[in-house]
């Protein structure tokens, strides 16, 4: 393959593929008509689920009837998402080296996922195997900040990243314009993501390449770190079961525009 895979994602998501299964929020609900109605995924079109992971959005594109080409280079992640999707062709592969042919698919999607390679040469093979007019979707689920404990717990992730790429940096961006496609166009959704706090907070925590890809004690240090938040904050503190708000972030490009 083309270009390596970041040594955050690699360490990180070999050993915490069944962590981020259970900590990673699903989508919103209205992300169904952005799939439908702006990406215009129907049964006659082809979607590549580029950087598919564990397949937490495949299950989206499944349900649109669209044929669903799952891509993704950490073996750990294929083989979760081969078990939870069997009907989907799961296949190896980075962005700057997709296992396609030229003009083959209607629509590529990267969820969670486009921060990891946002380069040229990954516009170009995306490019490359988009149809004309084919469009390039791009999603994310973000912890919304405007609520304090959020902007807290974030701190204490946040000063872990060293060089590993993230979208709130707004690094990606640097890519667009590109040739061979339009304008970003966004549209922004608001959703929580319920349950204990072990999963949402703590295994969302743990599911982050970089905590995951830490040795064993420098993860407990910030487990403990987490909790002396949640004890210090009257919203988290006690409670069984928490909301952490979320803004999901969804762009799209047209090929050609």
């Amino acid at each position: 393959m083309k270009n390596q895979v970041h040594h955050s994602a690699a360490a990180g998501y070999k050993t915490g593929a069944d962590t981020y299964v259970r900590g990673r929020p699903d989508y919103p609900s209205p992300v169904a008509d952005w799939l439908t109605q702006t990406l215009g995924l129907n049964a006659d079109k082809a979607v590549v689920d580029l950087g598919a992971g564990t397949g937490k959005f495949t299950g989206r594109l499944l349900a649109t009837g669209a044929q669903v080409i799952a891509v993704e280079p950490v073996a750990q992640m294929l083989e979760k998402l081969s078990e939870a999707f069997p009907e989907v062709l799961a296949v190896n592969g980075t962005a700057a080296d997709l296992p396609l042919p030229d003009a083959s698919v209607d629509v590529v999607v990267c969820a969670q996922a486009f921060h990891w390679f946002a380069s040229t040469d990954a516009l170009d093979e995306i490019a490359r195997v988009l149809k004309p007019g084919g469009k390039l979707g791009l999603v994310w689920n973000l912890r919304d900040t405007q609520v304090g404990w959020v902007t807290k717990l974030d701190a204490i992730v946040n000063a872990l990243e060293g060089d590993t790429p993230r979208y709130y940096t707004g690094a990606w961006r640097k890519v667009f314009p590109h040739p061979a496609f339009g304008p970003l166009e966004a549209q922004h959704f608001s959703h929580g993501h319920t349950g204990p706090p072990e999963d949402v907070i703590f295994n969302r925590v743990r599911s982050t390449s970089f905590v995951a890809a830490l040795p064993g004690a420098e993860r407990s240090k910030i487990d403990e770190q987490i909790r002396s938040l949640i004890e210090s904050e009257p919203e988290l503190r006690g409670r069984d079961v928490v909301t952490v708000p979320y803004e999901t972030a969804a762009f799209v490009v047209v090929k050609g525009g």
